[in-house]
């Protein structure tokens, strides 16, 4: 479209809004029709280390919503001198897993338990047992079995719980929904049915700590509505909520609210049978849709749905860029102290280049990026570490790739399972995140890191909250065209993408890495300890 074309689908209200709460930002990207950004807002947070738990306060989700629109709103005006008042549909995306609980007055139990607790190691296990069927601990069901374990005194008060993007949803629409690909984050999805797997709920009933509750475990969750349904519209409460100014009128159509993972798997064309993607950003993880179940229970293996309902094999870790970002912004102080102003993407630009003059073994380098505790390796705590030998080769191109090489350590190792154990085998993996906006470097490591070509899409870079206008665009359509299909002829028929294969080099380099880093993960763990001890 162009600058006339754009402003009258604003005028006639023919935009789709699509909002991502993720872990460091809040973002929101309007589009037009065809699926080009037109405006965008965002707000950058932090979760907070509180009572030992990893949260978000539901006030700043809210002063991060309303930011990010109202950026948004501006964008609009300064390019098309229009005020934006009525949007077609609406979609809100975030974080997947943890814990929201509500009692009967709709008031919040305890904090926001994000995704990036690891306190229900107990719960998750008896309940892998139970289901088997491995329940992990972000899990909503996990929380919730802790919570009752714990003998948590908000427990009999709970009448529903809810993930961070079906909140926002039901605050914006009234309607405590959930699509099908968050809701797998929440408990186990049949996918003959689409809705939560009876003989399971029915197990978690019949446990006794269970019986003892004035409630049954299907009462207190979301329903379920797989991608394209509409889940409610935008009330004029709603549009109160998330538009300040008061411009945005009622009625728009609302999709059902998607987890990150299903926005990664929309936004890189990955919902088909045998594809795959890999996001990376403060979490990581890699999504393979399967064509056929996996021969027994991972631990380490996640079984979530594609936002249409198919089952996908999901490897999730903790911890990615965090600690990359955090030594960047040791470079850029120093930076600042020297009187040079680096921009970030500058910043980033520059290391990421030095690691491409690094060994291929990062000159004997270790480093461990958990900011958070890490399920796969058994980490417990986030405690980053930083191993040098005296035969190290220490030096800046070094130190550089091992930031790299750790921030895919953990994926890697969880992608062995799938690759080496289970077989399974993608068509394509597309990768999406911030560590690919530099070009070629990011995306060669992964390749290298897991031995497998890896593309990133041009469109790779507009995240999570385009793939969620995509979601309500085809909402709104209300098409009888299955999402894999509406996502080949319409959205991507003519992708731009670069591929980029597993150097030999790389992968022995890698392969020697993560040698040295697993021998090392006792050391870690033991180094957390000590310090929590």
């Amino acid at each position: 479209m162009n600058l006339v074309e754009t402003t009258q689908a604003i005028d006639a209200g023919k935009v789709s809004l699509g909002i991502e709460l993720g872990s460091t930002r809040i973002k929101a990207v309007l589009v037009t029709d065809d699926f080009n950004t037109i405006a965008s807002g965002s707000y950058v947070w932090e979760n907070q280390f509180e009572n030992g738990i990893w949260t978000y306060p539901l006030d700043q989700v809210w002063t991060g919503i309303q930011q990010s629109y109202k950026q948004m709103a501006a964008d609009v005006q300064s390019k098309y001198h229009s005020t934006l008042k009525h949007i077609s549909a609406i979609g809100i995306s975030a974080m997947m897993h943890g814990y929201l609980p509500f009692d009967k007055n709709d008031q919040l139990l305890v904090p926001f338990r994000t995704w990036r607790n690891n306190i229900t190691g107990q719960a998750a296990d008896e309940l892998t047992d139970l289901f088997d069927f491995n329940i992990p601990q972000r899990w909503s069901i996990a929380h919730l079995y802790q919570a009752v374990l714990n003998g948590e005194e908000h427990v009999p008060n709970v009448d529903f719980i809810t993930s961070l993007d079906g909140y926002v949803h039901w605050k914006l629409s009234g309607e405590k929904v959930l699509g099908v690909g968050d809701a797998s984050g929440v408990f186990p999805i049949d996918e003959q049915t689409g809705s939560y797997d009876k003989t399971m709920l029915a197990k978690f009933d019949g446990l006794d700590k269970i019986k003892a509750l004035p409630w049954n475990v299907e009462d207190v969750l979301p329903a379920i509505l797989p991608a394209g349904k509409v889940a409610g519209t935008l009330t004029a409460e709603g549009a109160k909520l998330l538009d300040v100014s008061g411009n945005l009128e009622a009625g728009s159509v609302m999709a059902p609210p998607e987890g990150d993972a299903g926005t990664g798997m929309v936004g890189t064309n990955s919902v088909r049978k045998r594809t795959g993607n890999i996001s990376v950003g403060t979490s990581a993880f890699s999504m393979n849709v399967l064509d056929k179940p996996l021969s027994k229970v991972h631990r380490d293996i996640d079984i979530v749905m594609t936002p249409d309902g198919s089952p996908v094999a999901m490897v999730h870790v903790n911890n990615c860029s965090s600690d990359i970002n955090a030594w960047a912004s040791v470079f850029k102080e120093f930076a600042d102290r020297l009187g040079v102003d680096l921009k970030p993407d500058r910043l980033y630009e520059t290391l990421f280049l030095e690691s491409t003059k690094a060994d291929a073994n990062a000159g004997g380098l270790v480093n461990y990026s958990y900011q958070s505790g890490e399920n796969i390796t058994k980490i417990q705590a986030g405690r980053p570490l930083f191993v040098r030998t005296p035969n190290s080769k220490f030096s800046l191109p070094n130190f550089m790739l091992t930031q790299l090489y750790a921030a895919f350590a953990p994926l890697q190792i969880g992608m062995d399972i799938l690759i080496n154990e289970e077989h399974v085998h993608t068509d394509v993996m597309i990768a999406q995140g911030g560590l690919f906006r530099t070009p070629v470097i990011g995306q060669q490591v992964l390749a290298n890191a897991l031995d497998i070509p890896i593309t990133v899409m041009s469109t790779a870079g507009e995240g999570g909250p385009w793939g969620m206008a995509v979601l309500a665009i085809y909402a709104k359509q209300n098409s009888t065209e299955s999402l894999e299909d509406f996502l080949d002829k319409e959205v991507f028929a003519n992708p731009e993408s670069m591929t980029l294969s597993p150097e030999p080099a790389g992968v022995a380099g890698y392969r020697e890495f993560i040698q040295k880093y697993q021998a090392g993960l006792p050391v870690e763990a033991a180094a957390g300890d000590a310090i929590t001890d």
